[in-house]
């Protein structure tokens, strides 16, 4: 009987399968939709009056290859995830209110910590980022789109599943008993390695043996091919779209920190995916890659960290990029220094591959090689450096106008000088023996991952808002948010700081009594961040609803000469809109 229902429901998904593929099929029919002379809709023969249209509706986002549909789809999945590390991240605090695991057991700590870390890296950087560079990449460049459309829309929709694939132990967790992933988001070996046929031959492998942490891995390797994609695209894009005025003295300098980008993009996640591959190996097939009588552990470090340095000015150059766009506009002056950006763009993405090892000087490297990775650790700091005193002297005698966009610039420079300081003292090896893996190294990496990459991509959205959205913004929830932010951030990452020179590890659900006061000081921080989150997602979503329709020039750059091409093409949008809901006016 069970045999005949199996058959029954398999030839009833046959059938849906067929039914759904020729609906599909006429798909490009949805594209030519025609208008008839009885009224209504439907597929007629063209006849020379017929307007080209995307499908209405879910099916618009389901089948788009507009590259500014697919910008705002990268920003709605990165914001989604935003608000998915910010719950746990709360949720950790909350945790460390008190020295004891009052709320939860270190297990689902370390799990909370693990999917935090993955998402605001994998999840919420790189694709926000990708929604700024997708959306805008082409119009600043004088492009109709980008050169692979279709693979810039299989390059999104990799994602989500790769989304379910890293969170899916949570749900596992509650229906099924089966532990999520919780090797932290640098994956460390032997624990990150210790899966099924470690346990097989009697290994004590506890929690990692889940098959959540395989699911976890396989998502990390998907959100790489992902950003691979895109990598490829863009490189493309910008090498063989630009509008014939646009030479490569004439390039934008967003443009140029994407292709820097997309570069070590190219370079550094083909080499994560081939590490996870191995660790998937280890863990399932008894393969010794990274076990002791193998590579070793240390040798994951060296994959791992050869990927993750370079990751940091993944994230970290397309907000220098926008910060470099739109601090000038509203100092009324053009970036000082263009060309030395750009050449400190370039020179951070070539030194970037030679700093890996220092976040290993602690595992028993030969001091030569550890000297040699200090002095190009070093040497990296100069052109952020560049960039930061072109950023200031920009500002420096200019025609400041304070709005939302030009206070998270303004934001952005200040964290990130804190965020490069505090980098320089991990750079020093005998600094870093003392302070390596404490609390220290955590206010240093989120100072520029929240205080630098989130703030600059905060100046970008309110910058562009009224392009993207076609209304203008509550300003003073904008500011709301901006001090909120700042004020959350400094907080919190400055009491790490503290806790770092302490001697608090970090990782850990419990701690000793005297760290307390700094704990608290840090969750306190990081719920008035929260707070701002909140309120910028309140903005957003009424202000695209409700908010007031942008003019042609809503920052009034004309005034100053600093209208761009985006800007142009948003003039021209408005100039050609019908007014009247979508018909074609009568001449009556």
């Amino acid at each position: 009987m069970a045999a005949t229902g199996q058959i029954a429901l398999t030839v009833v998904m046959g059938v849906f399968l067929l039914a759904v593929a020729s609906f599909l099929a006429r798909i490009e029919d949805w594209r030519s939709y025609t208008p008839l002379s009885s009224g209504g809709y439907g597929y007629a023969e063209s006849t020379g009056q017929a307007h080209n249209e995307k499908p209405a509706g879910i099916i618009r986002w389901f089948t788009t290859v507009d590259h500014k549909d697919i910008g705002i789809l990268y920003g709605t999945f990165g914001l989604i995830s935003f608000a998915w590390g910010g719950i746990a991240v709360l949720l950790m605090r909350t945790e460390l209110l008190t020295p004891n695991a009052d709320l939860f057991n270190a297990n689902l700590y370390n799990s909370l910590l693990t999917t935090h870390g993955i998402t605001m890296l994998f999840l919420f950087g790189t694709p926000v980022l990708a929604a700024f560079s997708n959306y805008f990449i082409p119009l600043l460049i004088g492009a109709d789109d980008m050169a692979f459309p279709r693979i810039n829309a299989i390059a999104f929709w990799l994602l989500p599943p790769a989304a379910i694939l890293i969170w899916i132990g949570f749900p596992l967790f509650m229906f099924a008993g089966i532990e999520p992933a919780q090797t932290s988001w640098t994956m460390y070996t032997p624990l990150s390695s210790c899966g099924p046929s470690a346990a097989a031959a009697g290994a004590s492998c506890q929690a990692q043996v889940s098959p959540a942490t395989d699911m976890m891995l396989l998502g990390l390797h998907l959100s790489g091919v992902s950003a691979t994609m895109g990598a490829i695209n863009f490189i493309a894009t910008i090498f063989s779209e630009r509008g014939e005025d646009v030479g490569w003295p004439d390039l934008d300098i967003f443009s140029w920190t994407i292709l820097t980008q997309s570069g070590l993009i190219l370079f550094a996640f083909p080499l994560l995916g081939s590490a996870l591959i191995m660790l998937l190996l280890d863990r399932n097939f008894g393969t010794t890659f990274f076990a002791a009588n193998g590579g070793g552990p240390v040798m994951w470090q060296h994959l791992f960290w050869f990927f993750g340095h370079p990751e940091v000015y993944i994230l970290i150059l397309p907000p220098m990029g926008l910060v470099s766009l739109i601090l000038p506009k509203f100092a009324g002056r053009k970036l000082f220094g263009f060309k030395f950006v750009v050449y400190s763009t370039l020179a951070i993405g070539v030194l970037s591959f030679g700093v890996w090892a220092h976040h290993m000087f602690a595992t028993g490297i030969d001091p030569r090689i550890r000297a040699s990775f200090m002095a190009v650790t070093m040497a990296i700091a100069i052109p952020s450096a560049v960039k930061t005193f072109n950023w200031i002297t920009t500002m420096w005698n200019g025609r400041l106008r304070l709005t939302a966009p030009m206070l998270f610039c303004i934001g952005f420079v200040s964290n990130f000088i804190i965020g490069g300081v505090t980098g320089v003292f991990l750079g020093s090896i005998p600094l870093d023996l003392v302070l390596h893996d404490t609390y220290y190294v955590v206010g240093h990496f989120h100072y520029m991952v929240m205080g630098a990459i989130a703030v600059g991509a905060f100046a970008g959205f309110y910058y562009w808002f009224p392009i993207y959205t076609g209304k203008m913004y509550q300003k003073s929830l904008a500011h709301a948010h901006f001090w909120l932010t700042m004020i959350g951030t400094n907080v919190t990452f400055f009491a790490m700081l503290f806790l770092g020179y302490g001697g608090m590890p970090r990782r850990y659900a419990t701690y000793l009594p005297q760290f307390t006061t700094w704990h608290q000081v840090a969750t306190a921080g990081a719920f008035i961040l929260g707070i701002g989150q909140f309120i910028f997602v309140w903005n957003i979503a009424q202000s695209w609803l409700e908010g007031p329709p942008a003019p042609a020039d809503p920052w009034n750059l004309g005034e100053d000469g600093m209208l761009s091409k985006e800007w142009d093409w948003f003039a021209k949008k408005q100039e050609t809109a019908l007014t009247d809901g979508g018909e074609e006016p009568s001449d009556e």
